[in-house]
């Protein structure tokens, strides 16, 4: 991903990736069955809750504007990615339990426990992964709250991909859920730690995108609604940018004021 743009020079170094897992197909069977038919249990909250509190305490955690997001219904929660703990970040300040996708090289012992009582599942990276599609979509169906990354694996340069992925366009089209941009500020020096550094992190969200339900989309629709969400996230992450946490705090309570 975005081989052609050098990382930011202020950045840790990240491990290798492993784009393909060699296990079966039928390794991964048990942990999305349980997704299918389980709600995520304690153990989301208690990682949620220790997350946030090293989150807020350490980076600075914030979300701005989190009550865009439905608190019933299905829904998709489409964010940009850069570290681990986007995971995390996403779902700190959210009421709802957020169930997640995660490369399928994360579910071996003990990790898998963790993530399997707390509702994620996997995604078989290198394979056409029909079975996480089934999962997400069955989740939506009982109107669980999914998040997928548009660029579906991390950013390793520091900026946000310039191409996405169609899978967030296909779920939105099948599925007739609300898609809840969002933008993740700051997590990319997040792995600087080592350093001593620690970044300030932003998340915020934006206001919930609908469309048609499409049974059978063409590759073409999925690919072009993914652009139409991502373009929203990218708006959102460049008003970060451009304006800052407080800036866009006031912008938010302005455009609140006026709106009432």
């Amino acid at each position: 991903m975005d081989a052609d743009i050098p990382p930011d020079p202020g950045l840790a170094p990240m491990r290798a990736q492993v784009y393909k897992d060699p296990r079966p197909a039928e390794h991964f069977d048990r942990f999305h069955e349980r997704a299918r038919t389980r709600e995520p249990d304690a153990v989301y909250e208690f990682v949620r809750v220790l997350t946030t509190l090293y989150g807020r305490a350490a980076l600075r955690l914030r979300s701005i504007s989190e009550e865009k997001v439905p608190q019933h219904g299905a829904v998709l929660l489409a964010p940009n990615h850069f570290s681990f703990l986007d995971h995390f970040f996403l779902g700190a300040a959210l009421r709802r339990k957020v169930r997640f996708m995660a490369k399928s090289q994360l579910f071996t012992p003990p990790l898998q426990t963790v993530f399997t009582h707390g509702g994620v599942f996997p995604v078989r990276r290198g394979h056409r992964d029909e079975e996480t599609f089934i999962t997400a979509l069955s989740i939506l169906e009982r109107e669980g709250c999914v998040a997928m990354y548009p660029e579906a694996g991390r950013s390793r340069t520091g900026s946000l991909s310039d191409s996405v992925k169609p899978g967030i366009g296909r779920l939105a089209l099948q599925s007739g859920a609300p898609v809840v941009p969002v933008a993740i500020h700051g997590s990319s020096r997040v792995r600087n730690w080592r350093r001593g550094q620690f970044p300030m992190v932003t998340v915020q969200y934006g206001d919930p995108i609908r469309y048609a339900v499409v049974e059978e989309p063409t590759r073409e629709q999925q690919q072009a609604v993914a652009e139409e969400i991502f373009a929203e996230v990218r708006e959102l992450y460049d008003g970060l940018e451009r304006l800052g946490r407080r800036g866009v705090m006031r912008q938010v309570r302005e455009q609140t004021a006026l709106a009432s």
